[in-house]
């Protein structure tokens, strides 16, 4: 077997440094503007998605299939909604975690991962100088065929991260809750519509009504029709509605 030369070496750790910084451009990427710096936010896929933010780099439910988490960036901050294994997937976590990772998680999904601080509904705290709330996340209607809540109250969160003054909502798994629907001063909004485990566009649209953000991205909305939501919302000038690739 030949050895390989210090150059063709060095060659190998370039090529993989440069794949590895940019593994997301083939990705969507939206930029919000906030008093404190841009936030960055890249649409991975699914209910997955990536935050920068004054060069931090933040995960929200890091999942296997809808990204190549090897190479992108490592977490500074992991997010996660509820323990089912497309939120939780534990080799799309491991890939983005290190040392110094601060990971954000509910209940029972710190039954299944160590290291990780627990936020139970309604819990604030503040974390590497970013606010965060958990919003909870819970099925109102739609049931599996046991009678059972996809989501039942209590096990899943939302989350609200707060950069400068701006607040960004990521709903997790959840229906048009009140608690949801009591959210004020929310600039930008991710709200599932993946059927039938979380909303019909009509319940977003009756969400986004309710506590109308600036900016409103459906996520995780598998083959949901999103232009029956931008119908439902065409007359809420205030609200504007954009669509990502994000199934």
């Amino acid at each position: 077997m030949k050895l390989m030369t210090g150059l063709a070496v060095g060659t190998l750790l370039w090529t993989c440094m440069v794949f590895a910084a940019h593994a997301d451009e083939g990705l969507e990427k939206d930029t919000i503007a906030t008093a404190a710096g841009n936030v960055e936010i890249t649409f991975i896929g699914h209910g997955s998605l990536m935050l920068q933010f004054q060069g931090k780099v933040i995960h929200i439910d890091p999942f296997s299939k809808a990204g190549d988490y090897t190479a992108l960036p490592k977490a500074d901050l992991i997010l996660l909604t509820h323990h089912h294994q497309d939120h939780l997937d534990e080799t799309a976590l491991n890939a983005v975690r290190t040392e110094k990772t601060d990971l954000l998680l509910t209940e029972i999904c710190a039954e299944k991962v160590s290291g990780g601080m627990v936020m139970r509904n309604g819990d604030r705290n503040t974390v590497q100088g970013i606010r965060i709330e958990a919003v909870p996340a819970y099925n109102l209607v739609h049931k599996r065929d046991n009678g059972q809540f996809f989501h039942p109250k209590g096990e899943g969160n939302g989350y609200v991260l707060t950069f400068g003054e701006t607040m960004i909502y990521i709903a997790g798994d959840t229906e048009n809750t009140p608690e949801m629907k009591a959210l004020q001063n929310i600039a930008v909004a991710f709200l599932p519509m993946n059927l039938p485990y979380t909303m019909t566009p009509e319940m977003v649209a009756d969400a986004a009504l309710a506590f109308r953000p600036k900016v409103l991205y459906p996520y995780h909305f598998g083959e949901t029709d999103t232009s029956r939501l931008i119908a439902l919302l065409k007359d809420a000038k205030d609200i504007e509605v954009r669509i990502r690739r994000m199934p």
